[in-house]
């Protein structure tokens, strides 16, 4: 039986120029609390920012039938798009004004299965380490009872905007 999915989003340029007036902890505390958009794949993928703080940031995600593989559990590219998501925007919370990062790598690892039944699941991700050039940053995906479904690490250059 066929099903259908609609995506609404707003203008991901907007809310890029926003993130140069401001530190990165307040901005993505402007996204948490809903005075700017999140990023256009949030809203694809059904997550968003729950909290924010120096070092620290915390997705929640529904899983529904449209993140499936086809052997009925959620796509491996959803966990990585979670985990880079929460380990990358710990590293922006830790950044001044005018500064940017990019992932350079992320390492995941896949533990148990989520599905319809998981329910919510929470990414939470929190720097390690941090030099001028590069962060060092991991990341966890939680049930509701706090098992860990899946784990990443990931290395951050941090540059300037521009």
């Amino acid at each position: 039986m066929e099903r259908s999915r609609t995506v609404h989003w707003q203008d991901a340029a907007a809310t890029a120029g926003a993130a140069g007036t401001m530190a990165g902890l307040e901005f993505l505390r402007e996204i948490a609390a809903g005075r700017l958009p999140g990023a256009p794949i949030g809203a694809l993928l059904g997550f968003g920012l729950e909290e924010v703080e120096h070092g620290r940031a915390v997705f929640s995600f529904e899983p529904g039938e449209e993140h499936y593989n086809p052997i009925g559990s959620v796509h491996g590219g959803v966990y990585a798009t979670l985990l880079d998501s929460a380990a990358g925007c710990a590293v922006h919370s830790t950044l001044p004004q005018g500064m940017a990062y990019t992932s350079l790598d992320l390492s995941t690892r896949f533990l148990r299965p989520i599905t319809l039944g998981t329910g919510k699941v929470r990414a939470i991700g929190t720097v390690l380490s941090q030099g001028r050039r590069t962060a060092l940053a991991e990341a966890g995906l939680y049930d509701s009872q706090d098992r860990l479904l899946g784990h990443a690490t990931s290395t951050c250059m941090i540059f300037p905007m521009g």
